[in-house]
């Protein structure tokens, strides 16, 4: 099973939705880096459940445990492992679905795959992972941070209501004081009543993050297989519930003429190189150019939803499924610090690559 994500800052995640725990074990974190454990948990209560009305009412304290790889307040170079102890699990929820394929979950697919399946709320399939990912992603973003690079992913659709307006004009500030994660807050009241009727219906509704990373050195991403914008993609897609991933201009470019979408390359007089515009997104030819990096991801509605659907059983029978327990009506405000997670790992590991790229002069 595919668990272990990165090359040289490599995370390995471990643990179930109804386990015991749910952790990560991180190897080539460089030594020396300040462990802010505050700072850690903060992130992962930015992922949590239960954060208000129109998230899953699963309460976790998603509490941080470090059983390794830090000494005296920093981190020693060594494998670091950290570890969050699932508390407030209701298993029991989900046996009327033991034997039973819920439509558009893993639930199918896992048990054609492996012969059995967890069904106490997906196993190694649910969100719950995620916790993990954040965690190491934390670490990633405090390395960065001594670099100056800045990851913010904020909330800019929630099914049909759009955020129109570009990021360069938003006040990313802003995107955590509601509890949708959008940085425009009359947007943001919008989202979270549509959100919340839809979770009045028992149904769920999908949406867009965006995410917007400044600092960013030149160089980073190599020039065929692993192209920068290809793993970004590919740690995207790894996210639950992902269904689409777009950077730069992304569809949208198809409509331009290449005299339009070319971003033009200038020389400031203090010997800066940038372009004019960036379409780009930040990223041209798989190598980062120094210029922001931008990219939007797609979530789907939640699959469990809170009413009566037709399926099979692991016989083959067909059943109908009937939605319980507690979930998410819109996975995306609490998608918010997973997308910048995976993007701070993605960054960090090719900082790291580039460390070996050219021998100093």
């Amino acid at each position: 099973m595919g668990s272990i994500y990165g090359k040289i800052f490599q995370i390995s995640t471990f643990g179930e939705s109804h386990g015991a725990a749910v952790g990560v074990v991180v190897q080539g974190c460089p030594a020396g880096i300040s462990f802010d454990l505050a700072f850690i948990q903060s992130e992962l209560d930015r992922r949590k459940p239960g954060q208000s009305r129109i998230t899953t009412q699963r309460k976790e304290a998603d509490s941080i445990e470090v059983l390794s790889g830090v000494f005296e307040g920093k981190t020693t170079g060594t494998p670091i492992a950290m570890l969050v102890w699932n508390g407030d699990q209701r298993s029991k929820d989900y046996s009327h679905i033991s034997d039973q394929f819920r439509p558009s979950h893993a639930d199918y697919t896992y048990f054609a795959k492996y012969g059995l399946r967890d069904y106490r709320g997906g196993g190694r399939s649910s969100a719950r992972e995620t916790v993990a990912r954040v965690a190491a992603g934390a670490l990633a973003k405090l390395v960065l941070a001594q670099l100056g690079v800045k990851i913010t992913a904020y909330v800019s659709q929630v099914g049909t209501i759009k955020l129109g307006t570009p990021v360069e004009q938003l006040d990313l500030s802003l995107t955590e004081t509601n509890a949708v994660r959008c940085p425009d807050t009359a947007m943001a009241d919008q989202m979270f009543q549509y959100i919340d009727e839809i979770r009045k219906q028992g149904d769920s509704v999908g949406g867009v993050v965006s995410a917007y990373i400044t600092g960013c050195p030149v160089g980073l991403g190599e020039p065929v297989f692993d192209k920068l914008h290809a793993e970004l993609g590919k740690a995207m897609l790894s996210i639950n519930a992902v269904k689409g991933f777009e950077y730069g201009s992304g569809f949208d470019g198809v409509e331009k003429k290449g005299s339009e979408h070319n971003d033009v390359i200038v020389k400031e007089a203090d010997g800066t190189v940038r372009t004019l515009t960036n379409h780009s997104g930040g990223i041209q030819g798989g190598i980062s150019n120094g210029e922001p990096i931008y990219f939007r991801v797609a979530f789907k509605p939640v699959a469990t939803i809170m009413q009566d659907q037709d399926s099979i059983n692991e016989k083959g029978d067909k059943i109908t499924v009937s939605g319980k327990g507690r979930h998410d009506p819109c996975v995306v405000p609490r998608a918010v610090p997973i997308v910048e997670a995976m993007a701070a790992i993605v960054i960090l590991d090719f900082y790291l690559r580039n460390r070996v790229i050219q021998m100093p002069a």
